[in-house]
């Protein structure tokens, strides 16, 4: 009897396990603590333009990377072939390379007592057994609602279609040895508006770990369209200082910046902004974030991290303050502190929203100013924090969007920018590991002619 998608992966869970043992087992027989992660994903990328098949690829995919420690000697080597004499001389290249690196007091495991030994099962796979047919179909679905959404769209960039399983495995010399099962699901497309000769590009996509979950291909087909013909007839800004509101999908960013500056790696090489700012309030009194990696089927949530550190709720902003750092096992030796679990990224980041009524509540409070929807390029120092991205979105007058404005740049210092925030909606942007609504800040210097 065939096995299911589900039954399959199970059994590759079992098979790289037995890898990742395997590597181990090498590692300490040569006198080295290691650590191994091992990585299988199999998937269906389908991509269409102009309602016609443009692209059809099959993926499977594997790789191992081992870490070893000769005391405080670190070796890295890695391998796409999973077959034992691969992963034997992969194991054997790392202790190579540790003999001969410098010694360094912070290198090593993540403490023992840190570890996920007993992970929760979080419900990161969602089978959902989906044929080449139906992905095109899904597509083109899509690209035939943007394309019939109103006459000014006038091309299509394309419309694509993913489906994705994975295994991931972690193991090191301090017994531990979890996995775990994963989806990802997503449909996207992009579409060009026009309006005589002025062309505008926007875009749309749904993205979930369960396909069931994911939005209709009409609704991801009518979304890009009603972008990009919104976007039309753009006027530029002169130079002014105005109140600014970031859209939630743009908004991410705004605080994924903060995520880099109070992370380990910056912090101990001395090039962050958010130097000795722990304990600090460095956003206003009622502002909040809050992490929780453990919710269930979200695309950020983690039972421990890369490390093999378990995960844990835990306060990043509190009435405005600082509560803590994001460190790995090596960025917090250098810096006097315990893992938090942060190695690999962010998990689930949710900004407290103190408005109700989503983003017309903010239009309306600020009355007139800047609603930015995209945001390009990045000049951003992360040791000043000076901030510098060109922009694009719509001037606002009496709390309704007037017009499209293109070909700004919107300059501050975050620091300044962190305090100045007014306020955060309530409609939440849900497919980033920052789940946030819009945010208004305080006037913000915007240049254009």
């Amino acid at each position: 009897m065939a096995l299911n998608k589900k039954e399959e992966l199970q059994q590759q869970k079992e098979t790289l396990q037995q890898a990742v043992s395997f590597a181990l087992n090498i590692a300490k027989k040569a006198g080295a603590e290691a650590e191994v992660a091992v990585t299988k994903v199999t998937g269906l990328s389908i991509s269409t333009r102009l309602e016609q098949t443009e692209n059809i690829e099959f993926n499977n995919d594997g790789s191992l990377g081992i870490s070893v420690y000769l005391g405080k000697r670190k070796g890295n080597a890695s391998t796409s072939d999973l077959q034992p004499n691969a992963i034997q001389q992969a194991v054997e290249s790392a202790l190579a390379i540790a003999k001969y690196t410098s010694e360094d007091e912070c290198a090593g495991l993540a403490d023992k007592e840190l570890l996920a030994f007993d992970p929760p099962d979080l419900e990161l796979y969602h089978q959902a057994d989906i044929n080449v047919d139906q992905a095109v179909e899904m597509a083109i679905q899509a690209e035939h609602s943007a394309l019939n959404f109103d006459k000014r769209i006038v091309n299509s960039e394309g419309a694509s279609f993913n489906s994705h399983s994975g295994v991931r495995m972690y193991g090191n010399t301090h017994g531990m040895l979890q996995g775990y099962l994963s989806s990802r699901y997503s449909l996207s497309t992009s579409v060009i508006a026009a309006y005589n000769d002025q062309l505008e590009r926007d875009y749309a996509y749904t993205i979930s770990r369960e396909f069931n979950q994911l939005q209709s291909p009409q609704w991801v087909g009518e979304q890009s369209a009603m972008r990009a013909v919104k976007c039309l007839n753009p006027q530029k800004l002169s130079t002014r200082e105005v109140p600014v509101i970031f859209a939630n999908e743009v908004a991410t960013g705004l605080i994924s910046h903060l995520a880099t500056a109070i992370s380990g790696g910056t912090l101990y090489r001395k090039a962050s902004f958010m130097q000795d700012k722990l304990g600090e309030q460095i956003l206003p009194n009622w502002f909040e974030i809050s992490e929780h990696p453990h919710l269930l089927r979200q695309l950020a949530s983690s039972p421990f991290d890369s490390e093999g550190v378990r995960t844990q709720d835990r306060e990043i902003i509190k009435a405005g303050i600082l509560e803590t750092y994001l460190v790995t096992s090596y960025s917090g030796r250098k810096l006097g502190l315990k893992s938090t679990g942060h190695a690999g990224g962010i998990h689930n980041w949710i900004v407290k929203p103190n408005r109700t009524g989503g983003l017309e509540t903010l239009l309306k409070e600020m009355g007139t100013g800047l609603l930015v929807t995209e945001m390009m390029g990045s000049a951003i120092n992360g040791v000043t924090g000076e901030y510098s991205r060109g922009a694009s979105g719509f001037w606002v007058e009496n709390g309704e969007i007037q017009y499209p404005v293109a070909e700004i740049t919107i300059a501050g210092r975050l620091q300044d920018m962190y305090q100045n925030v007014v306020a955060v909606s309530d409609d939440m942007e849900l497919r980033s590991n920052i789940q946030t609504g819009a945010i208004l800040l305080e006037g913000l210097k915007v240049s254009g002619e």
